[in-house]
């Protein structure tokens, strides 16, 4: 018989997914379907048993977690595979290209009455042959046997059935064990036991097929954060249409406390949105004229009209989902080393059982339905199942804990690898900066006054996209209180000229006020850090003298200090990589508590400098862009990329993308990281100590078959539950 790695009934377990997707080649098409039957390996090597063989089918990628079947194909023989599914009890749901599969069809979250009626039937007939047989001191008698056979009629056939379809495939499964079992209690007259069994372990897989629906449903949470419906201006009116039929450049209207459908620019309106959903953010954001929101978002108290940006598949939203839906199917370097490890343990197992039953009745002549007995208990405590749901449970409940938190992480081996993380390698530029100059001071001389002087620089600069003149403009006063400037005129490489009030002005750096004949003011700036090198100086004269300095930089962000300060406590040690020159570099480590600085870096130099790092440290992880960054990015252990939530290039290109900019996240993520890997190895612990324990209570005659299920599936919920706790503790982020 062929082993498989995990072999509960209706539970998910490992997937058996490559680690990345398989991209078709020329020719070959690729179909999705939902399967909702599809739960485990079992029914994984069930499928591929049917399909591979098919003429037309290439290669089958399997989604246990979302239960979700790609089946790429250089012959369209679409009706041939869906009959052959239905064949093997697996009908489907076709999936749209980009949907994710788990929202085709979400799980059931409670029992159906007429599995409510069977259980109860069954439970009630198990429980009255047990007192039948405990009062009357026999197990065969034919009112007990029937009341037994009731027993495991209402609650036994799925798993007769499965364990038939084990049997017809040669796959040894825990559906296949049970019926061993069974069958042996019943070969040694234990009726009752036989049907306490059945019982129990029908009780006990649906409790933990609802049990790791609970980490399904934490993904389905994030499909529903968008409506269904918008409210859409067509026609010269207000009509509620489908997301889906809702076109970019469209404009809609969302009123206060209603989810925003779609990714947009504010046209009309002003109000406050929470962007957790999207960013992790605690706090609403403002929104005005101009500014981006998501879908998903909650408007908070105003109605804003919004003009469509990208269609319903293409919002960020919809990206996250992807993601995420993509990487559940990715084994984490643990789930991967369990499964492989299982692959030996059940087969191991069931020799030791044999060995158990035949050895010690033929070599010491002792009771051979004694020694039966023990390795039928060993039989049901030989499916690896807890041991294999040890990983993935935890794995997507940490991912789907991250996501809501605004952390995109692109795969459990990421997930995984942040526990090990030395160095934290940052960049410079719009990372533990704004990424964008800012007036942060300005000096008057003489009569003009500090509000003069930016009314008047701003005047010069209205026309210019200079990313200085851009920072002046944005200190300045609004366009509709600028001066009107004649005879302007551009001095490349210097600043500008012109003519207000019949005055003329200078704007621009001290090689434009040497050429003009201009002195420089000889005091010493006034204000904290204008003398500051990485500050950039804009002077400002009129006709022979300097009226003013307006000092640009580009400013630390808000909370990065803090940050670094964090990753330092919990023993991450922090670097800057930057192409920038080496005085400001030192400026801004400054500022923010970095220590070790590498300067006037080109993108291969940063490279370099991981490397050197990795040797010398360990796993590294690198902050950057994702641009001029790539080649650092890629090389670290852990590449990151901040403001994903606006940049699709972060999303698709980075190991872990956080939506907004807060560098508090990726201490977050080394938080979350550690987490799991606890829990990994409390669960892994857990699920073989217990299988110990019983193999040695086994053996030594003090388990009974209804004590080896409890154990088996007991282990499994354990597992889950525990896995799960990444839902519930928003302190771990």
């Amino acid at each position: 018989m062929k082993n498989e790695p995990c072999c509960s009934g209706d539970n998910a377990c490992a997937s058996g997914a490559p680690a990345a997707p398989i991209r078709p080649g020329p020719g070959v098409s690729s179909t999705v379907y939902h399967i909702e039957n599809m739960d485990c390996a079992v029914e994984e090597r069930l499928i591929r048993n049917k399909l591979e063989g098919m003429s037309g089918v290439v290669d089958l990628e399997f989604n246990l977690i979302a239960r979700k079947l790609t089946v790429h194909q250089d012959v369209e023989n679409r009706a041939a595979i869906e009959q052959a599914l239905r064949s093997i009890g697996m009908p489907t749901t076709l999936v749209a290209q980009g949907e994710p599969g788990s929202r085709a069809k979400g799980p059931s979250a409670a029992l159906s009455l007429r599995q409510k009626a069977l259980l109860a039937v069954s439970g009630i007939c198990a429980v009255l042959a047990e007192v039948a047989a405990w009062t009357t001191g026999t197990d065969t008698s034919p009112w007990i046997a029937g009341l037994a056979a009731v027993s495991m009629v209402a609650a036994g056939l799925p798993t007769l059935k499965k364990g038939w379809i084990a049997l017809k495939t040669l796959t040894l499964n825990i559906n296949f064990l049970m019926c061993v079992a069974v069958g042996g209690a019943l070969v040694l007259g234990q009726w009752p036991e036989a049907a306490m069994v059945t019982f129990l372990f029908a009780v006990a897989e649906l409790i933990e097929s609802l049990a790791l629906n609970r980490a399904r449903n934490s993904v389905n949470k994030l499909m529903r954060l968008a409506p269904e419906v918008a409210l859409v201006w067509t026609a010269g009116e207000w009509t509620e249409v489908g997301v889906k039929a809702v076109n970019v450049g469209d404009l809609l209207r969302v009123r206060p406390g209603e989810r925003i459908a779609l990714d947009g620019r504010v046209t009309a309106g002003y109000s406050s949105v929470n962007q957790a959903p999207i960013t992790g953010e605690s706090m609403p954001v403002a929104k005005v004229v101009g500014d981006t929101v998501y879908a998903g978002t909650i408007n908070e108290n105003g109605v804003l009209e919004i003009q469509v940006s990208a269609s319903n598949s293409d919002s960020v939203l919809a990206k996250i989902i992807r993601v995420i839906d993509e990487t559940q199917g990715n084994q984490a370097p643990t789930q991967r080393f369990v499964d492989h490890f299982a692959r030996y343990y059940t087969p191991v197992v069931v020799g030791l059982a044999i060995v158990v039953a035949v050895l010690p009745p033929v070599v010491f002549g002792v009771s051979f339905s004694v020694w039966l007995y023990k390795a039928l208990v060993m039989l049901v405590i030989a499916c690896p199942c807890a041991l294999v749901l040890s990983t993935p449970v935890t794995i997507v409940s940490g991912l789907t804990a991250a996501a809501r938190a605004g952390i995109l992480i692109k795969g459990g081996q990421f997930l995984e690898m942040g526990h090990q993380l030395k160095v934290i390698a940052v960049d410079k530029t719009g990372t533990l900066t704004e990424g964008r100059p800012q007036v942060t001071s300005v000096s008057a001389q003489g009569k003009h006054a500090k509000d003069d002087v930016l009314l008047l620089a701003a005047s010069l600069d209205a026309n210019s996209t200079h990313p200085l003149a851009m920072a002046i403009m944005r200190a300045g006063p609004v366009a509709t209180e600028l001066k009107s400037v004649s005879k302007f005129e551009a001095l490349p490489g210097l600043g500008v000229k012109g003519e207000i009030e019949k005055c003329v002005y200078f704007l621009g750096n001290a090689r434009l006020m040497a050429e003009a004949g201009i002195p420089l003011p000889h005091e010493a700036t006034p204000g904290l850090g204008e003398t500051d090198t990485a500050c950039t100086k804009v002077f400002l004269a009129v006709q022979t003298e300097v009226v003013g300095v307006i000092y640009i930089a580009d400013v630390v962000r808000p909370g990065a200090a803090a940050a670094i300060k964090e990753l330092n406590d919990i023993g991450v040690r922090t670097v800057m990589l930057t192409g920038d020159n080496a005085a400001i570099a030192t400026s801004t480590a400054a500022q923010v508590g970095i220590q070790q600085v590498q300067a006037e870096l080109l993108p291969e130099h940063k490279l370099d400098a991981i490397r050197i790092l990795q040797a010398g440290y360990g796993a590294v992880g690198m902050v950057g862009d994702g641009i001029n960054d790539a080649p650092a990015l890629a090389q670290a252990e852990v590449g990151f990329a901040m403001g994903a939530a606006g940049s699709d290039t972060a999303i698709e290109t980075a190991d872990v993308a956080l939506m907004d900019d807060d560098l508090h996240k990726i201490v977050g993520f080394i938080r979350l990281s550690r987490r799991t890997r606890a829990i990994l190895m409390q669960n892994i612990a857990t699920a073989l100590g217990i299988k110990l324990v019983f193999f040695g209570l086994a053996v030594a005659g003090f388990a009974t078959l209804w004590m080896a299920v409890f154990a088996d599936v007991g282990a499994s919920l354990l597992v889950v539950a525990n896995g799960l706790r990444l839902l519930r503790r928003k302190s771990s982020l």
